[in-house]
């Protein structure tokens, strides 16, 4: 709403002039896309690639020498990686893609940490001419093997304990996946037959690579999302995605190349790769990766001593840098920070309000998915932040609130009201298609508009404000989970007959998974039992999608059809408003 309180600049910290005029001055989204296009190298011919216009174009000019990662080792230490050495190793991946007999457009999947090796991985594949595919390094073997099937990918890089615990057993399942690297140590293959060492594959290959010239509509990258019913899907983006991540890279996250700046985002996930891989390489400014684990001291200490100029973190981790206290972080000195974005869930107000008194900067919340690939509505540093606000649509981007009808869409021209958010397809980073799952993909298209399945309301500033998700998809930490998932895994238990998956609200998590469970005649409820299946869904999902918590109940309500109503489970929860029950099977 148009009253709603807003955090001023003083003027010291605005955005570049000419990066908020540019905003202003965009006519159409047509123009702004073309502006955004003119601003990248190219390479002849109209053709792209996204490696070309991150590592190429910089390791050849006056950034070569300018430090592209520099690595935080958890013990300490660091690893700077230059522009020129980024060259020099994703040309040699490349030629090592070269002889495993790789086809461009073939697929290769990582299964690791923040270790250089994924990023050179990841940059390597896409100047190979290959499609690039991320997998979440704390996912169990479920879900591991259900992407690598999906993808149909044909290389894997991944550690040695990660591939004997989660992919190893079900690599009989996986005829696609020819090769498996391993990163790590030397001699990390010994004793794990039908695997490849990064180091001397790397040793052996040369340092020269012709980037391979690509359509902007090739496939570039396959991210996956999960969804309330059925296997998870693979979003497909194409190399003209880079304009997306290159434009938002400047205008919302402010990047300027003499930047040091710090994308905390997991590359197992679309922001990680987005916008800790492609976004400032393609603006040619210095990431900092750190290894180690969230520790509140840690993260303070890395933001002085790195001096993080533009800082770019999830809403969990700023409600646990609530937690330690705003003592804490003004206990170190932060000359160098000037920027500070979330993304990933909705931001509450005072962790925007809590940035500001505690860092002397508000945190900016961003709206995007991994469907749009890229940054869609922001707070950007130019404008005054209305605090749990998403923001404004970019310049490029037709956003509009609307309400499904029988017959299509109506769009909300009311201000306040709430609707679905609905998005104009035309963007760059767009994803072009579900991978193998054509319907899924046109069954999210109606009337020429992309429905993102968010609930939103607009302000009559034309400030969008999120209301909730119009799915049962929980988001955890940032991470978006699929009920069906575990409630699949649950299923697999001797003792379970039926189960039901909800995401509760929880203060830091923003959700935590929790599971209903219907046990089989003759089966008694107990704690051990429910430490059990934790245990259970711990070993096959994986910590992060695994429930926090079982509840043993006697049915879960279902529609006439057979579906689960998720939707009653989590109001009979929360003692929400149960609504509509009349498709119920039977109300109790």
């Amino acid at each position: 709403m148009s009253g709603a309180p807003t955090l001023s600049y003083p003027p010291i910290v605005k955005q570049r002039e000419d990066v908020a005029d540019r905003i202003r001055e965009s006519q159409s989204p047509e123009r702004w896309w073309a502006e955004a296009r003119a601003d990248l190298d190219w390479l002849p011919g109209g053709r792209l690639n996204i490696a070309h216009e991150t590592v190429d174009r910089h390791a050849v000019g006056s950034d070569a020498g300018r430090v592209a990662y520099r690595f935080l080792g958890k013990g300490g230490g660091f690893a700077d990686m230059t522009y020129a050495d980024l060259l020099a190793a994703t040309n040699r991946f490349a030629n090592i893609l070269g002889r495993l007999g790789l086809g461009r457009g073939d697929i290769v999947c990582t299964l690791a940490g923040r270790v250089p090796e994924l990023y050179v991985t990841a940059l390597g594949t896409l100047k190979y001419g290959g499609v690039y595919s991320p997998l979440f390094a704390a996912f169990g073997p479920e879900p591991v093997c259900t992407r690598l099937a999906i993808a149909r990918a044909r290389v894997l890089v991944t550690t040695r304990a990660a591939y004997l615990r989660k992919v190893e057993p079900t690599r009989s399942q996986l005829p696609d996946l020819e090769h498996v690297i391993l990163v790590g140590e030397p001699a990390q293959t010994a004793g794990v037959p039908g695997t490849l060492d990064f180091n001397e594959l790397d040793a052996d290959a040369a340092a020269s690579f012709d980037t391979v010239p690509m359509h902007p509509e090739d496939v570039a990258l396959v991210h996956f999302t999960s969804g309330t019913t059925g296997r998870p899907k693979g979003a497909v983006h194409v190399h003209e995605a880079v304009v997306s991540h290159a434009v938002t890279g400047r205008v919302v996250l402010d990047l300027h190349p003499d930047d040091t700046y710090w994308c905390t985002a997991d590359p197992g996930w679309v922001t990680g790769t987005s916008y800790g891989i492609i976004a400032p390489l393609a603006n040619a400014v210095t990431s900092i990766v750190d290894e180690g684990d969230f520790d509140p001291d840690r993260w303070y200490g890395i933001l002085d001593r790195e001096a993080v100029a533009v800082w770019y973190t999830a809403p969990t981790a700023i409600r646990m840098l609530m937690r330690s206290g705003a003592d804490l972080a003004q206990s170190h000195h932060f000359p160098s920070l000037r920027f500070l974005a979330s993304v990933g869930e909705p931001l509450n107000p005072e962790a925007v309000v809590w940035g500001r008194d505690a860092l002397g900067l508000p945190f900016h919340d961003n709206w995007w998915q991994t469907e749009t690939g890229g940054i869609m509505i922001a707070n950007y540093r130019w404008m005054d932040i209305r605090p749990g606000s998403m923001g404004r649509p970019l310049p490029g981007v037709e956003a509009a609130v609307v309400r499904r009808t029988a017959t299509g869409l109506e769009v909300i021209d009311v201000p306040d009201e709430e609707g679905e958010l609905a998005l104009r397809p035309g963007w760059p980073s767009m994803f072009r298609g579900y991978l193998g799952d054509p319907e899924r993909y046109r069954e999210a298209f109606v009337d020429g508009y992309y429905l993102t399945g968010d609930l939103v309301r607009r302000d009559q500033d034309g400030y969008f404000w999120f209301v909730g998700r119009a799915d049962d998809v929980i988001k955890t930490s940032g991470h978006l989970i699929g009920p069906y998932e575990v409630e699949s895994v649950l299923l697999e238990h001797v003792a379970v007959a039926e189960s039901a998956v909800i995401g509760k609200p929880d203060p830091v998590a923003g959700e935590v998974v929790k599971a209903f469970v219907v046990l089989k005649a003759g089966v008694e409820p107990s704690g051990s039992l429910a430490r059990e299946l934790l245990a259970h869904c711990r070993v096959r999902l994986g910590a992060v999608v695994s429930p926090k918590e079982i509840a043993f109940v006697d049915s879960v309500p279902r529609n006439r059809s057979g579906k689960i109503m998720r939707r009653l489970v989590r109001a009979r929860e929360l003692g929400l408003p149960e609504g509509d029950v009349s498709t119920l099977e039977s109300t109790p």
